[in-house]
């Protein structure tokens, strides 16, 4: 008798677990044409964009409605708050370490010939809270310009944040290929922006290093011409220019401030139209052997031996929480599969390695592939072997590809 997977909640990509819903399919929105600027940092634009939550709170109570979202916005405006004083506050120190370190440890580099690191880490730290408040100061603009609350004001202001975060990514990247030489090479090479077929995609993607991430948000943008509908680990709100600019996207911090987990990335599935690409990290944070061992100790706790014996195979990833992939292929069945790997950043994985690894000696490899909406197999329990499966293959690229510091087990 197959072993028993639990369902679709049981092993969500972080607590609190939960059975996702079935959402409702969201009315199709439009997708304009490329910027008359010719530009090809920022992504094609959109007339509106719709979630599916959006709609869930369009049918809710309107006292239940105006309740929660005044709480929420007080607490947004008491975090904004602290976040932009404390970037403000840090940008002028930051500056003066920046001065001092390059000043004090100029006689040393020189001499010895050294890679500059302390100038490296301080001027790309000061740059980075320089990009927050340039994109602060964009959305404050932006707003002013076009304050309304209507649907077609919101899609308005999906448009310019998506083509800030693509700008101010890109930038970061360029300021990282020069500072810390990242380079990044990608296998096989990227289709046509404007190819046809364009489907929406559920991106699963390794998680391991320092950036992946943004470098993997900023790739889709500008490279591959999609709009990242993303899931992201609350913290990342102590950001303020990611606070504000994702705000104003299709995105889902987790754990979320109401329902759970698996109930909000599949309403976020739901509302995926071409051109689309839901991003996950279905292993929940970056990866570390002690990660790994807990992993599979959980496992084995919850009576999926065989599960635990196949993760235990795995020495390069974390075996996956597939709870909000399969709330996701259930949530947007239409959608391709898209599976992302990489190796390069992964020896990253402290301060300490960070201080010693870079600037980068190799190219940070990538590697994709895409199995259509129709090769997805039915059912969540073979969907979760299917996961596995796939995430098995991603191990295997990574173990080929690997330098000699990466964690393993």
């Amino acid at each position: 008798m197959p072993e028993q997977v639990p369902p679709p909640g049981a092993e969500a990509v972080v607590p609190p677990p939960g059975t996702a819903a079935d959402p409702a399919p969201a009315t199709p929105g439009q997708r304009g044409s490329a910027g008359e600027d010719g530009s090809a940092g920022a992504p094609a634009p959109v007339e509106t964009v719709y979630s599916a939550a959006e709609a869930v709170y369009n049918r809710a109570p309107r006292a239940n409605r105006s309740a929660g979202s005044a709480a929420s916005s007080v607490v947004a405006l008491l975090r904004r708050t602290a976040t932009v004083a404390l970037l403000l506050a840090l940008i002028p120190v930051a500056g003066a370490v920046l001065v001092a370190v390059t000043v004090l440890g100029a006689p040393v580099s020189s001499l010895t010939r050294g890679p500059w690191r302390q100038t490296r880490f301080t001027g790309f730290a000061l740059l980075y809270l320089l990009v927050d408040l340039a994109g602060l100061a964009l959305a404050t603009a932006l707003f002013l310009r076009d304050p309304c609350a209507t649907p077609a004001a919101r899609g308005r202001r999906q448009v310019t944040a998506f083509a800030a975060l693509a700008r101010l990514l890109a930038l970061l990247r360029r300021t990282a290929a020069r500072v810390f030489r990242l380079r990044v090479e990608i296998t096989p090479a990227l289709p046509p922006r404007d190819g046809p077929h364009r489907t929406p995609l559920l991106v699963l993607v390794r998680h391991a290093g320092l950036g992946d991430s943004f470098l993997l948000l900023q790739v889709l943008l500008t490279e591959a011409g999609l709009l990242p509908h993303t899931v992201l680990k609350g913290m990342l709100r102590a950001d303020p220019c990611l606070d504000v600019l994702l705000g104003r996207v299709p995105h889902r911090f987790l754990p979320p401030a109401s329902g759970t987990a698996t109930d909000g990335i599949a309403s976020l599935a739901a509302g995926l139209r071409a051109g689309d690409a839901l991003v996950l990290f279905p292993e929940g944070g970056n990866f570390t052997p002690r990660r790994h061992r807990r992993a599979i100790a959980g496992l084995r706790r919850r009576g999926l031996r065989r599960r635990a014996d196949r993760a235990s195979r795995l020495h390069y990833v974390l075996p996956p929480r597939d709870g909000g992939a399969l709330a996701a292929l259930a949530a947007a069945p239409t959608a391709d599969v898209v599976f992302v790997t990489h190796a390069g950043l992964d020896i990253i994985d402290s301060p300490r390695a960070a201080w010693s690894a870079l600037p980068l000696r190799r190219p940070v490899r990538a590697h994709w592939w895409r199995i259509p909406a129709a090769a997805v197999p039915p059912g969540q329990e073979a969907r979760s072997e299917w996961l596995l499966a796939q995430w098995e293959r991603v191990d295997r690229w990574t173990a080929a590809h690997a330098v000699a510091q990466t964690p393993h087990v």
